[in-house]
């Protein structure tokens, strides 16, 4: 169906795909993988127009094609589900999907078709319901019915199942089964190697921007698979006995906070307890108030009560980040530009905004007038860099200059380097390849081990099941309790990630389990 060879595009003196060739056939779920910064992106950019190459040539159905534009894609049968949604929440489903089509249908007959379709693939949608009020497994469908609707024969998927429920992503399997049965093609980007195994015909590993290998996954181990993206065993995390203790570093008590802007959540009455040495994992899908809750932790929104939020026994709900800081807490968003780092500076500066305060006597010097101490901030930062193995170009580079999984090392490590009582990180793999990701968990595993209280906030439940001790969910602003982890299945937190409570349901999970 479609054919790449020698495919190269270069970025001043980078080469992002150097000679890439690449075969996807009819009724195939071909695999796409990896590690961060290994050309994917870049390729399906090239193949949906998005992006034009430096050289090579793509060839449809066996003819040479110049692919110039997303529209041009579309026509001749290729459509893209991109892993960031481009949905306007105030929009109806129907209206998101009309901006979309590039035929002029009227909306009401475009309303009709999305159900139908909607129907026929196991996504049932609502086309006169506002994204607002959707959950993000909804907002993915909407993605892939609008898809659907353009009627592709080759449909590139990025890192689909990253914002689903596992009940959630075992339904979309049923519907890319489906598409594959009706002859047309997936092609299949993602990090999670059992579902690559469990759902993909052929798998194309690329490494620096080439091709290294190919593989039938269902052939291969979740550990070959990552071997031959990372050209390296990726070390699996290991638990030791660590200082678990009675003494309680991060509590939360009746925590609540009203929704701030129409689409964000309400939090509701959150109660928590972390203690030394714990790791508490919150699970939940998208959208139903993690945002929230870390910013009501770290400070950045704060409580109406001061002792709604206690770090080592100091309430400190009326403390900003800089106050919590300096009473040996660290936080690391889920955004990393913008939020954790800003892209345009460089990593050294970058430090200095983040520790200014609670390093002051480090990388300040001076009287009233401080001046930056900017051999120890590059120290610094040295040590991190070595520390986390975040691969760079440059003495000190900008923020933006980093793939996506190095940028994250590096913002995990600036607050590790800290040795803080408490880390509270929102998604601290995110988009995040294999080798990356185990260095990152096994960092914090080790400060847990060595006596700190550590939260993660994660969507992503392998990660939580390797790394937490305790779980719980949160599930329109509401967190259950932490439970040990050995007590939960993915089953039970499934059913609590979708909103359902109780006993009853506990069982019939462990039934199905």
């Amino acid at each position: 169906m479609l054919e790449v060879r020698d495919l190269t595009k270069i970025f001043g003196e980078f080469r992002a795909n150097d000679g890439i060739d690449l075969k996807i056939n009819s009724s195939e779920i071909h695999a796409l993988l990896g590690e961060n910064g290994a050309g994917k992106s870049t390729l399906v950019k090239m193949l949906f127009g998005s992006l034009e190459p430096s050289g090579g040539q793509i060839y449809w159905k066996g003819d040479p094609v110049e692919i110039r534009s997303p529209g041009q894609a579309r026509a001749l049968g290729i459509g893209m589900v991109f892993q960031h949604f481009s949905l306007f929440e105030a929009l109806t489903v129907a209206e998101n999907i009309a901006l979309s089509m590039d035929n002029d249908v009227p909306i009401e007959k475009l309303a009709e078709q999305a159900e139908k379709l909607s129907r026929e693939y196991g996504l049932p949608l609502d086309p006169n319901a506002h994204v607002a009020d959707l959950s993000v497994g909804e907002r993915q469908r909407i993605e892939i019915v609008r898809t659907l609707l353009q009627n592709p024969e080759l449909i590139i998927l990025d890192e689909p199942t990253s914002v689903l429920t596992p009940q959630e992503a075992d339904k979309l399997f049923e519907t890319l089964e489906k598409i594959r049965s009706e002859g047309r093609s997936v092609l299949y980007i993602s990090h999670r190697l059992e579902e690559v195994k469990r759902l993909c015909d052929r798998a194309t590993v690329l490494r620096h921007g080439k091709v290294t290998g190919a593989c039938d996954p269902g052939q291969e181990t979740a550990a070959s698979l990552a071997r031959m993206m990372v050209g390296s065993e990726v070390k699996a995390v290991t638990h030791h006995a660590g200082a678990a203790g009675d003494e309680v570093l991060l509590k939360t008590t009746g925590l609540s906070a009203p929704a701030r802007t129409p689409f964000a959540v309400a939090i509701k009455n959150i109660s928590l307890s972390v203690k030394k040495g714990e790791i508490i994992g919150i699970a939940g899908v998208a959208g139903n108030g993690q945002s929230e809750l870390f910013e009501m932790l770290s400070g950045e929104f704060l409580a109406s009560d001061a002792n709604a939020v206690a770090i080592s026994g100091k309430p400190v709900g009326k403390l900003d980040i800089s106050g919590r800081r300096l009473l040996g807490a660290a936080f690391v968003p889920e955004e990393r530009h913008g939020h954790a780092a800003v892209s345009q500076m460089s990593l050294s500066d970058n430090m200095i905004l983040a520790r200014h305060r609670s390093d002051a006597k480090v990388f300040l010097e001076g009287g009233p007038l401080k001046i930056i101490n900017r051999g120890a901030v590059k120290k610094a930062a040295q040590r991190i860099i070595e520390d986390m193995d975040v691969r760079k170009s440059g003495d000190d580079p900008q923020a933006s200059s980093l793939s996506g999984g190095n940028l994250q090392k590096y913002i995990v490590g600036r607050e590790l380097d800290r040795q803080p009582a408490v880390m509270i990180v929102n998604q601290p793999t995110w988009g995040v390849d294999a080798g990356a990701a185990s260095r990152i968990r096994q960092a914090l595993i080790d400060l847990a081990e060595n006596g700190s209280a550590v939260v993660i906030i994660s969507q992503d439940l392998d990660e939580i099941f390797e790394v937490a001790t305790k779980i719980a969910v949160i599930n329109e602003g509401t967190l259950t309790e932490a439970e040990p982890a050995a007590n939960m299945t993915l089953e039970r937190i499934g059913l609590l990630m979708g909103g359902i409570h109780g006993e009853d349901h506990g069982s019939e999970a462990s039934h199905a389990h």
